[in-house]
């Protein structure tokens, strides 16, 4: 079973101001013990175009130079968005399969991003993980969603220009081992379950939700990321794949092959993730395969039959009498 170690124990977060459902809606700043800000510090609004503004205005009233500069005409040799050399990358977060994540700064504001750099295949194109990604964070603004500021395409790479966020929860958990403080699991859910509601009712499925994806900003703000595997959902359809959700948070009918599945999926790494800040460890964290994931699943919640789960014996993968028959 996996554990966290790390130093450091879960300080309670002062609570979010209650933000209104609404595309327009203003990040707020809050109260975050670990990551405590001077009493100075500038209050950050994004605007519908991306663009990042001082919310310190001067006492004599004059517009301030970042304001003009958007007002006014730029000149050829300015930094513009879409422009690969818009963009300095500072250090390398992390690498993929297909894609390398830096921690870059903006030469058009000065702001810190973070940039998802794809490599793009000349016989294969571009992966259709980051179409899929780009096409639908354009449609998704909410403050619970991380934003997409910018789409760079070149021969060579596609990548993909995100708000700067700090760290995700699965990092979180790994200072804070031993779960996290009763109040600070309540924020973290809430803010997951408002995300999740957001791109459910526009019908779109997550599909990937576990720690690693939930970033977690300097003031306490939990955002939904990585939407690789992102589907929308806008009519029934039996054709979507069950090599989704990584293991640990994938639900019992999708590891016993079915591809029928629609919100409950992400609700199960949902119900997952929440076990996990209560306890400091995975629910069911299988270490072999879908088998083992599958037997450490009954193990908690017994084994399933047609009496507890009617249709059960109808999945592509269930094979009764092969199972072991343990009791709650």
């Amino acid at each position: 079973m996996s554990t966290r170690s790390c130093q450091g124990s879960d300080s309670l977060i002062k609570p979010l101001d209650t933000i209104p459902e609404d595309r327009k809606v203003q990040r707020t700043q809050s109260g975050f013990d670990p990551f405590e800000k001077p009493a100075g510090q500038v209050k950050r609004v994004h605007s519908e175009n991306n663009a990042c503004i001082n919310a310190k205005s001067s006492s004599s009233g004059k517009e301030s130079p970042k304001l003009r500069r958007h007002s006014s005409p730029s000149s050829p040799t300015s930094p513009k968005f879409g422009k690969a050399d818009s963009y300095e990358k500072l250090e390398k977060l992390g690498e993929g399969s297909y894609a390398t994540v830096y921690k870059g700064k903006s030469k058009v504001n000065g702001k810190l991003v973070a940039l998802k750099v794809i490599r793009l295949q000349e016989e294969e194109g571009t992966p259709f993980t980051a179409i899929r990604e780009a096409s639908l964070l354009k449609g998704l603004k909410h403050t619970n969603i991380v934003l997409l500021h910018d789409i760079i395409h070149t021969k060579e790479t596609l990548t993909l220009v995100f708000e700067y966020v700090h760290t995700d929860l699965c990092q979180y958990m790994d200072k804070h081992p031993g779960g996290l403080h009763p109040d600070n699991v309540r924020l973290f859910l809430f803010q997951l379950l408002r995300g999740l509601s957001y791109t459910h009712q526009r019908y779109i499925l997550h599909r990937d939700l576990k720690p690693q994806n939930l970033l977690i900003s300097d003031t306490g703000e939990l955002k939904l990321a990585d939407f690789g595997l992102a589907r929308a959902k806008s009519v029934p359809s039996h054709t979507y794949s069950n090599e989704v959700v990584t293991l640990w948070y994938r639900p019992p009918d999708v590891l016993l092959g079915s591809t029928d599945y629609s919100t409950c999926l992400d609700m199960w790494g949902v119900g997952c993730i929440f076990v996990e800040m209560i306890q400091g460890v995975a629910a069911f964290p299988g270490m072999k395969d879908i088998q083992d994931q599958l037997e450490r699943i009954f193990l908690v919640l017994g084994t399933p039959s047609e009496e507890t789960w009617p249709g059960v014996h109808s999945l592509p993968h269930f094979k009764p009498g092969k199972r072991p028959k343990w009791l709650k």
